[in-house]
């Protein structure tokens, strides 16, 4: 239980760190993610040789991915500290060229030439990577490694799938080839075995591995640092005379033999002199042990822990556990003496089972009376491919969490003789986490965040296919295509891109596809592909999608150079029938030299056509869609180092339908919706907007452009005092850990605020665990950041917070605060602070009435935690006025969140470690600061709340005619308004007030076309000028983008510029010609069916109140509610009309059948 008490700044003194500690400094304490912990490891490793008297260097290579994927990112940060210590990045084109590099780092002294004593190498690569480097795996490691060089590979699984397309486990691979693997539970085991393991490889010869996954490789914590704490002993052991070394000559048959009978037992050998496999729970009259790995072992003490299990009760039960830190080979001395005496022996690992066949192929010999039960994949007395699925005691695919791992632990604990007590005890939690379970499936998300493209990616148009084509899929950000629905299906192996087809396209009568292949996989191995693809003579067009940078992982560079021309080059010398450059800057690639011959440039407008002929080409053809990653466009432009051009667009809401037309063309979650006094219109969300500006395609006028790159400096709200409200009452860390929950949305700042109190945390000595799930999600989808704060490390276990355990939930985002993995790991009497401002899913790109559920999710949240505990407010708008930006939204929160005595730290180390952090130090500081406030006095919330913008919706019939009226009369004239009005007048008395509402807000659409008049009147009105200073200012030019109808109802939109306005102007003052002889514009069929449409409509609301009594009102209202289907401009408008007409016809037969 945590306890508040008053916290003064004199109670605790913060440690004064710099952001380099974690990769130079040699004692204390510091503060890194899993992967800094990768970073400082050769680093270290270099400096600890020289205090033993080595001149060594080292070298890291490899290729990103997840959940490594940010590892060459930090790399490239310290080029200057990597120097110093003499060690070189490189990164590979590829895995498997990456790793040949590596175990060439091993033959440098081979000719006697070598600068170093040694060289410590380290690869590194998620799955996919290890199994297409098999082959150079095994060879390197048969090789072997120098006395005072070493090689670790440093491999990540993706066991969930989160980042990947399939899952994936890698250690047959390594097992296969031989190679050592360790599997480290924390960030501090990262260090402490990262040490071993070039120790390992150096003195048995071989290559090690580390297997690294999500929930221990992107935890941060704070850990030990002291160059001393491992110190490596190396047994004695019987070697040949000339060594188990590498060396030139040397035979296949002669290194397979040094392999098996030296190298692998020194490793052993190692692994007991240095106990990297430790019984953590001692019992010496243990009867059941638990055996267990990496996060596997995390998650098994916090299952124990759920059932109430720690060392005191453990002795009662008479339990031992085993943490193995190098789970192959598996030392089997260790092992005999942890399962000495015990009845059952209890494995649990993920995925297939590593330790358990081990285990069991090391205990099978014992005499019976000393051989334990055991337990994993497989009950007692079967084997892995014996047991059935509803069998097994524990699953062999997906990955675990601690509750599924107790409620085993419990069944096994409870066929022993216990004393009732403990019985007892463990029999009621576990029955709280089955009625919990019950519970969670009972209850659906309202609403879910997919990953989905970045507002302005490349690959929400250049993924698009022509009507009639389908396209494969590939690996890269493009690869969320498959997921939507455009014509997207299967995908292949990286590098593979297109290739199925050369064996698909014999046996189908489709005669041509599409294959999405990504600059990065090109340049990795999607080459060959291509080259495969010609070889074959198939009919396939690659769209190659240059978007310089691999956004992805990070946002970092091909790993080599390739320009346009180059590629172009390139695919011409392969023999590719015909090349075509699509793209958003045709003048860029038009100046850039040297393009193969007949490349022809497109603008991206024509990417349509481009692709309708493209396909009718036999043979290979490539389309290079060029365009530059929107997030890598906002990075470069965080820096000057991309042009940020002086424009936004801007949505004139009053002229807005709410078609959806502008979405559909851009795919872009940046256009969000907006509640006005009309209904549902759209808008543009200006701190997520990346200045794509294909909405601007949308056949819509609404749109124009602002000529300025900023936005109207926020009016300083006085409310705010000077300063910092009161100290709030500060928890106190008692003997569990202080659980911080933050849920948003990815690319907004979720994990910066874990990160912040990650560090603030290590600020004040306390021991803390940030995890951060993303993967995909940081694509628009779900982001959880999980901190954990305790006084002693050994209090935090499982890296996620476990079910009904957390504290304090900080909802940047509704639909995330109120989905089910969110609520499902609340307490009772949890605080939550939620955001009511939701940004749309994706789903609102094709469904355009989408709307987020705010109100229903929060009274779920409501309904979880006590009433008094949840705080929600529109968070996004206060910050964005008083602030200039949405994005601080997430620093305001966490201030109110820790105003409200939540968050057991110190306000002056938050602060600091927004400083640390170094982005827009001051206006992170300021919402930080408002938010303290907001909590402080909630009143503010309702002032602010004052100064935002309303919709003023009409409420009462009465209301609503009394408006539409009004603007009727602004639309044309009074007489056209007050045939609106009588004939309402009618409606109300004779109908409904239901039915009376929809006549009068759908009658007012009808009539109110958007004509020429109309549209001019709305872009030069006070209100629209009222709008753009708000968020402007004053005195910005305007360009408008409009198609008129004389020119066609389907033709592409021009610009305009600011003398537009003028004519404009006149034409506003010219409504009274409107459908009058004189009006140019009546006699377009565009009117033409405009009139037809209101006057019908007009008609079947006269019928209707002439004989009300006569007519089916369930009907009548559903033919009341057609026009809103009737939206948007021009063809837009015309299809939408002609489907409402003949829905219409098909509900007028059943008009008059009374029911």
């Amino acid at each position: 239980m945590n306890i508040a008490t008053k916290v003064t700044p004199k109670m605790i003194a913060t440690k004064d760190v710099s952001l380099d500690d974690k990769y130079i400094s040699d004692h204390g304490s510091a503060y890194m993610t899993g992967i800094q912990a990768l970073v400082r490891l050769p680093l270290a490793q270099t400096r600890r040789d020289e205090l033993n008297g080595l001149h060594t260097a080292g070298f890291i290579s490899g290729y990103r991915g997840s959940p490594v994927g940010n590892y060459d990112n930090f790399l490239w940060q310290i080029g200057g500290i990597l120097k110093d210590h003499h060690v070189v990045f490189q990164p590979g084109v590829n895995e498997d060229l990456a790793a040949t590099a590596i175990w060439g780092t091993q033959q440098a002294n081979l000719a006697g030439q070598g600068k170093y004593d040694g060289v410590s190498a380290w690869w590194y690569g998620k799955g996919p990577g290890v199994d297409r480097s098999g082959d150079v795996l095994r060879h390197a490691n048969l090789a072997g490694t120098t006395e005072h060089g070493g090689v670790v590979a440093l491999f990540g699984d993706d066991h969930s799938c989160k980042s990947s397309t399939i899952p994936h486990q890698s250690e047959h691979v390594m097992m296969g080839c031989g190679i050592p693997i360790f599997y480290p539970t924390s960030v501090q085991h990262i260090l402490d075995l990262g040490v071993h393991a070039i120790a390992m490889s150096r003195f048995a010869g071989v290559w090690t591995s580390m297997k690294l996954v999500s929930e221990i490789v992107e935890t941060s914590a704070s850990v030990i640092v002291d160059l001393d704490r491992v110190t490596p002993v190396l047994p004695e052991i019987e070697l040949p005379a000339d060594g188990i070394h590498i060396r030139w000559p040397d035979h296949g048959i002669q290194q397979e033999q040094r392999l098996y009978q030296y190298r692998l037992p020194a490793v052993l050998a190692y692994a007991r002199a240095n106990q990297l496999n430790q019984i953590t729970w001692p019992c010496e009259h243990a009867r059941i042990g638990i055996a267990a790995s990496g996060k596997g072992y995390l998650d098994t003490i916090e299952a124990l822990r759920i059932l109430g299990i720690e060392n005191e009760t453990a002795q009662q039960l008479g339990l031992r556990v085993y943490q193995v830190g190098l789970i192959w080979p598996l030392e089997p001395h260790g092992l005999r003496e942890f399962a000495e005496g015990l009845q059952e022996l209890i494995v649990v690992e993920e995925k297939r089972p590593i330790l358990e066949a081990q285990i069991k192929d090391e205990l099978y010999s014992l005499p019976d009376e000393q051989r334990p039960h055991v337990i994993g994949k497989a009950p007692h007395g079967k084997g892995e491919w014996s047991t059935s699925f509803e069998e097994a005691p524990l699953i062999g695919h997906y990955e675990f969490q601690p509750e599924p791992i107790a409620k085993m632990l419990a069944a096994r604990f409870l066929q022993l003789d216990l004393p009732e007590s403990l019985r007892q005890q463990i029999q009621s939690r576990v029955d709280l986490l089955y009625k919990a379970e019950q519970e969670s499936r009972r209850v659906l998300d309202l609403a879910e965040r997919k990953p989905y493209f970045c507002s302005g990616c490349p690959h929400n148009t250049s993924t698009v296919v022509p009507e009639g084509s389908r396209a494969l899929g590939g690996i890269g950000c493009h690869y969320i295509a498959v997921s939507l629905d455009r014509g997207t299906e299967t995908f292949s192996q990286m590098g593979g891109e297109g290739v199925s087809w050369a064996g698909a396209s014999h046996f189908t009568n489709e005669k041509h596809i599409f294959a999405n292949l990504g600059d990065g996989t090109y340049f990795h191995s999607g080459y060959l592909a291509i080259r495969q693809a010609i070889a074959a003579n198939i009919n396939i067009t690659y769209k190659i999608l240059y978007n310089d940078a691999v956004a992805m992982t990070g946002g970092q560079h091909v790993d080599g150079h390739l320009s346009v021309a180059q590629l172009t080059r390139q695919l011409d010398a392969e023999g590719i029938k015909k090349q075509v450059i699509v793209t958003d800057e045709p003048e860029l690639i038009h100046a850039e030299e040297h393009l193969a011959p007949y490349v022809e440039i497109r603008h991206r407008n024509d990417l349509d056509a481009v692709q309708r002929e493209l396909r009718d080409i036999s043979g290979v053809t490539a389309l290079i869609y060029v365009q530059t990653c929107a997030s890598e466009k906002r990075r470069r432009r965080k820096r000057d180092a991309y042009p940020d051009p002086a424009e936004r667009l801007y949505i004139n809401s009053d002229i807005c339908e709410g078609c959806g037309d502008c979405s559909k063309k851009s795919n872009c979650l940046s256009i969000e919706p907006v509640e006005t006094a009309l209904g549902t219109k759209r808008q543009i969300n200006q701190s997520s907007c990346n200045k794509d500006f294909t909405c601007v395609e949308g056949f819509c006028p609404s749109f124009v452009t602002v000529h300025t790159r900023d936005m109207k400096r926020p009016a300083k709200f006085e409310g705010f005092a000077t300063g910092w409200p009161e100290r709030p009452l500060i928890p106190q860390l008692t003997d569990t850990p202080n659980r911080i929950m933050v849920g948003g949305v990815g690319g907004t700042g979720v994990v910066t605020v874990g990160a912040l109190l990650g560090m603030a945390a290590h600020l004040e000595g306390k021991a803390t665990r940030v995890m951060d799930m993303a993967g995909l999600a940081q694509k628009g989808g779900t982001v959880y950041s999980y901190i954990q704060i305790a006084a002693d490390d050994t209090q935090i276990s499982s890296t996620k917070i476990p079910e009904h355990q957390c504290d304090l939930l900080i909802g940047a985002d509704a639909i995330v605060a109120g989905s089910n993995a969110a609520l499902s790991r609340l307490k009772q009497d949890a605080m939550v602070i939620v955001n009511e401002d939701g940004s749309p899913t994706s789903d609102f790109i094709n469904k355009r009435d989408w709307y987020a559920p705010i109100h229903d999710l929060i009274d779920r949240l409501r309904g979880r935690v006590h009433k008094e505990n949840l705080l929600s407010l529109p968070a996004a708008r206060i910050a964005t006025q008083v602030l200039g930006d949405a994005i601080y939204a997430n620093q305001l929160l966490l201030g109110m969140a820790w105003q409200s005595g939540q968050i057991p730290l110190l306000r002056e180390s938050i602060e600091k470690a927004i400083q640390l952090n170094g982005t827009a130090i001051d206006k992170n500081l300021e919402a930080f600061r408002i938010g303290c406030h907001l909590a402080s006095d909630p009143s503010l919330i309702t002032r602010l709340l004052d100064s935002l913008p309303k919709t003023n919706a009409p409420q009462t019939l009465a209301e609503l005619i009394n408006d539409r009226t009004i603007r009727l009369q602004d639309y044309w004239n009074e007489a056209y308004a007050n045939q609106y009005r009588m004939l309402l007048e009618q409606v109300a008395k004779l109908l409904p007030e239901e039915l009376a509402k929809t006549i009068a807000t759908q009658l007012y659409r009808v009539m109110a076309y958007k004509d020429e008049y109309e549209v001019a009147r709305l872009l030069t009105g006070t209100n629209f000028k009222k709008s753009i200073e708000s968020q402007f200012g004053r005195g910005v030019r305007l360009s408008y983008h409009l198609a008129p109808p004389t020119l066609g109802t389907n033709v592409r939109k021009r610009i305009f510029g600011y003398w537009m306005r003028f004519p404009m102007m006149l034409l506003a003052r010219l409504q009274w010609l409107r459908e009058s002889f004189f009006d140019p514009f009546a006699r377009q069929e565009e009117r033409q069916h405009e009139h037809a449409w209101r006057d019908r409509y007009i008609a079947f609301v006269e019928t209707l109140i002439s004989s009300p009594n006569s007519y089916n009102l369930s009907v009548a209202e559903q033919i009341a509610e057609l026009p809103v289907e009737v939206r948007g401009f021009g063809h837009i408008k015309m299809q939408a009309m002609q489907s409402a007409n003949q829905r219409w016809d098909e509900l007028s037969a059943d008009l008059t059948n009374k029911v």
